[in-house]
């Protein structure tokens, strides 16, 4: 049996991700740096996003 590997993740796997607070994660949503999908009241942070965040991160710091 293979595992899935999910195409967008909920705030708190995105928190566990980054090790960032919620506060902090959901500043970074209200600022555009990181992207998000909503369906009805809940919001999911598409995994390409993520990776795009990271990267940005990355070559700011190099």
């Amino acid at each position: 049996m293979t595992t899935a590997i999910p195409e967008a993740l909920t705030v708190p796997e995105v928190m566990a991700a980054l090790r960032m607070s919620r506060s902090k994660v959901y500043d970074l949503i209200r600022s555009k740096k990181l992207g998000t999908i909503t369906e009805g009241r809940s919001r999911r942070i598409p995994v390409e996003c993520l990776a795009s965040y990271i990267r940005s991160k990355i070559e700011e710091n190099a």
